[in-house]
């Protein structure tokens, strides 16, 4: 389990993470969300001890992971941009990280080589982005590390590639000891494959819950309340979060359980009420609306 206690880290002027507090267990798929700038990947090179805290502490299983080396071999961070070395070939890098890496597993790696179709002579440097991609996810993947913090993992790649990636994830899961941290901008790929989601927006993480529970916890729903005086009192009465009226219908997303909206909902005896199903972008956005920032005033 990775433990996070009131971490801070500045660059400069700049406080990139501020008192940030988590617990990531483990056997589980955390998803790490937020706007652009937020601090997802100064979190991620935090969490694998490649930066060091100003204040605060960050653990895996009760050992500091920037001050213990063993503890961070425990530990595999993917960068969303790539390093490999002058005119590397995959066997280059393979040879690499079995020095890094002691639990390197140079059989699967070379056997999901041929699976994916990656030359193993071929110099990375000629490869295209999403092909650089997948290498350094299959890399990632046979290191074997207890957790695997990726940057981004799914920009690059195709619908295909993108499949198969989950799979891997999936059989990895089941197979041994193994948690993935993904930070990415595509919400729609979190959302099929994570567990629990961490949203962080200007450095602070607003919060950590799993996916099921936060969804139970959020309502969408559309009505058409004849009455504006009801419509007005049930608006009061809510906890929202967005509201949008077009012409006589209503749409609200809202905190609670649906069931307690919907009640609420009818007691204003609406012409026609539902619930819609409440994605993860919508909430993303919803949350972000709440925190000042508002899509509608970035657009033109």
């Amino acid at each position: 389990m990775i433990e996070l206690t009131n971490v801070t880290k500045s660059f400069s002027k700049l406080c990139a993470i501020d008192q940030v507090s988590a617990t990531i267990r483990e056997g589980l798929i955390f998803g790490l969300v937020g706007s652009n700038g937020a601090g997802k990947s100064t979190l991620l090179r935090l969490i694998s001890g490649i930066l060091k805290a100003d204040s605060g502490t960050i653990t895996l299983d009760d050992e500091d992971i920037f001050e213990h080396p063993s503890v961070k071999q425990k530990i595999c961070f993917l960068s969303d941009s790539f390093f490999f070395f002058p005119n590397a070939t995959a066997e280059t890098m393979c040879r690499y990280y079995r020095m890094v890496y002691p639990d390197f597993d140079s059989a699967a790696f070379y056997s999901l080589m041929e699976k994916f179709g990656i030359p193993k002579d071929q110099k990375l440097a000629t490869f295209s982005k999403g092909r650089k991609k997948q290498f350094s996810l299959l890399l990632g993947i046979c290191t074997k590390t207890q957790y695997l913090l990726c940057d981004e993992t799914f920009d690059g790649l195709d619908p295909v590639m993108r499949q198969a990636v989950k799979s891997l994830f999936a059989s990895e899961l089941l197979n041994r000891n193994f948690t993935p941290i993904i930070a990415s901008h595509s919400l729609r790929e979190l959302e099929d494959i994570c567990d629990q989601i961490g949203l962080i927006h200007n450095g602070h993480l607003l919060f950590t819950q799993d996916l099921d529970t936060l969804k139970c916890n959020l309502c969408k729903v559309q009505c058409v309340i004849p009455d504006p005086a009801k419509e007005e009192h049930l608006l009061s009465r809510l906890p929202i979060l967005q509201y949008e009226k077009s012409g006589s219908l209503l749409t609200i997303t809202a905190r609670g359980l649906r069931e307690d909206i919907l009640r609420r909902v009818n007691e204003t005896e609406p012409l026609f009420a539902e619930i819609l199903p409440l994605s993860l972008e919508e909430i993303f956005i919803s949350e972000m609306e709440v925190e000042g920032y508002d899509v509608k005033d970035l657009l033109f």
